[in-house]
């Protein structure tokens, strides 16, 4: 009777124990780190669903809660099944699987049709439920900060299904801000990487957040800072910008119904598409990124990009042109207006990629520059500044053809066209001044020498030409003077060196001679660093010159060594040895039968 006793109260202190167990999760971490390690960290989001399916299904074997083998039974995660943490696991990567598969459609490459715009709908209702369910079980079984991750984690899904639903702006407001201020109240506590994370999830919210006021009319926003929004990175963010851009289509439609012309210089083209008016809205807008007064403050590859996007539009736009031209018939007046369209937006586009061009050489210059100054910081070379040029020189000449082919010239298209012809000049002269410091770098002196003449020509010719044009560019001008300057310069200093090597070239020559050795055992070698550590000589060359360090010998020289001495047996065939047979045991037949 005792022992029973025993065995009962030991069973319900076991229970109490059970009860009073909570769990916990680190939810932001454990998605963050499940997130960049399976896709997302490049925006793949079928990659993160099928992960998490993959982890759903290690789950379930895992706990041995499947659904049947054969009929599909379900089975509900409620209050009493969670008796480990990975249940809550389970609810975790259920929600997620369904968030990955709604933004994987919204994803597409033409933006998701009506019927797949409800399936996403669907998916993102499947995602709150999951994180609804999740959020109340670890209010139950988890912790205090569990259950206060797990409550914004479902008011972000909450946000995020009627972010992507266009209605109730103020109930997304609402749970956005919710998530926000737990996110914000985390970030004060935990370990230095946490904060971290909580601060990072705070910046991603805070776009949507914006949004949602601009919509329901309590903020200001500007469509650019709209765009500067969503420039911001993180899978936060994707469902914003995906809106953004079709926010941002829209408004391109309503303002492509007011455009009906194309201006370029002085003339004007009627535009009857309507995505071609589009596309060439969308260039015109980024050409502003590029163009505007904060352009210099962006860093260089970030205006590439903008420029390849800009590419991209004036492409599209082409193509649209061509297939109306395509479709025009015999209507020659139609088909003369889409070939003075397609010319104004080639010209355009050929004008866009000078500048693209001229941003490379800017930053092939200030690489030069610095390696320059510092030796050892690896830059760039004068022979890639001569190719950018080339590229300069053939985009000047396809856009001077442009300009100049078929037509009656007007005076903007003829003081154009004189532009272009300088800029012709300024490019051939700074391909030449860099073709000249590429033969100097090599120690071909009078080749350089001969090549800065003619640059120096090249340019006193574009100034000349330059005062001739009334509206030339300011920088343009800089820059003839300035690279007349240098040339001027460097063309003493060739001078001055050429001189003074061929002053120092008889002395050379005669100590080469002195050296000379007819069995060539006198030939002094460059000692390796390990053999002159006395001497204070650099064991590495100039980093302009292909020299090979000489800090030890690879691989190593053979060393002599003592090793046995090798017989060979050399005798062996030359020897007539005595026959034996006398002296052999002769065998009767019986032995030989029997052996």
């Amino acid at each position: 009777m005792g022992k029973e006793i025993n065995a009962a109260a030991a069973m319900e202190i076991d229970s109490q124990n059970s009860i009073a167990t909570k769990f916990s999760i680190n939810v932001l971490q454990l998605l963050k780190s499940a997130q960049m390690q399976h896709g997302l960290r490049h925006g793949d989001y079928a990659r993160y669903r099928r992960y998490c399916t993959a982890r759903l299904r290690r789950l379930y074997k895992s706990l041995k809660f499947t659904h049947g083998r054969g009929k599909y039974n379900r089975k509900v995660i409620s209050e009493s099944t969670v008796t480990d943490v990975r249940f809550l696991h389970i609810l975790l990567y259920s929600a997620e699987r369904a968030w990955s598969h709604a933004m994987e459609k919204r994803q597409l490459p033409d933006g998701p049709n009506r019927r797949q715009r409800i399936y996403l709908i669907g998916r993102l209702r499947k995602a709150v439920k999951w994180a609804t369910l999740f959020a109340q079980l670890c209010a139950i079984k988890g912790d205090s900060r569990t259950s206060l991750e797990a409550e914004a984690y479902a008011s972000y899904m909450k946000g995020s299904l009627l972010f992507e639903q266009d209605q109730n702006w103020d109930m997304a407001l609402r749970n956005f801000k919710s998530a926000r201020a737990v996110y914000e109240e985390l970030g004060k506590y935990g370990d230095l990487e946490n904060q971290v994370l909580c601060r990072e999830r705070v910046e991603e919210l805070e776009p949507s957040i914006r949004y949602c006021l601009h919509k329901i009319g309590q903020s200001d926003l500007q469509a650019l800072e709209l765009l500067q929004i969503g420039e911001m990175e993180g899978p936060a963010l994707d469902l914003f910008r995906s809106k953004l851009e079709a926010v941002m289509a829209e408004a391109r439609s309503q303002q492509a119904a007011s455009m009906t012309e194309f201006h370029w210089l002085g003339r004007r083209f009627p535009i009857s598409n309507a995505k071609t008016r589009v596309m060439i809205l969308k260039a015109q807008e980024l050409e502003k990124d590029v163009g505007g007064p904060t352009a210099e403050s962006l860093p260089a590859e970030k205006r590439l990009g903008i420029y390849d996007k800009i590419f991209t539009s004036y492409h599209e736009a082409r193509s649209c042109i061509r297939n109306d031209l395509a479709m025009a018939g015999s209507a020659e007046s139609v088909k003369d207006e889409l070939i003075g369209l397609d010319k104004a937006v080639s010209a355009v586009l050929a004008l866009r990629t000078i500048e693209r061009n001229l941003l490379l050489v800017r930053v092939a210059k200030s690489k030069l520059d610095r390696q320059n100054e510092d030796r050892r910081e690896k830059g760039t070379k004068p022979e890639e500044l001569v190719r950018l040029y080339d590229l300069l020189l053939q985009n000047i000449a396809d856009l001077s053809d442009l300009v100049t082919s078929g037509r009656e010239r007007k005076e903007e298209e003829v003081l154009f066209a004189e532009e272009c012809d300088i800029k012709s000049l300024t490019f051939r002269a700074a391909r030449c001044f860099y073709l000249a410091n590429s033969y100097s770098i090599a120690g071909k002196r009078s080749e350089a020498y001969a090549l800065y003449n003619r640059a120096l020509s090249i340019v006193d010719d574009a100034l000349q030409r330059s005062q001739k044009v009334t509206n030339i560019n300011k920088s343009m001008m800089e820059e003839l003077k300035t690279l007349y300057q240098n040339c001027r310069s460097n063309i003493c200093i060739e001078h001055a060196k050429g001189i003074l090597e061929e002053q120092k070239a008889p002395e050379a020559l005669s100590k080469k001679i002195s050296s000379i050795s007819i069995s060539g055992t006198d030939k002094q070698q460059e000692k390796y660093l390990m053999e002159k550590l006395d001497k204070y000589e650099p064991a590495v060359g100039d980093v302009k010159f292909k020299v090979h360090p000489r800090i030890e010998a690879f691989p190593p020289p053979f060393q002599s060594f003592v090793k046995n001495p090798i017989f060979l047996d050399l005798a062996f065939t030359y020897i007539d040895y005595p026959s034996l047979a006398s002296k052999m045991k002769k065998r009767g037949l019986i032995s030989r039968f029997w052996g």
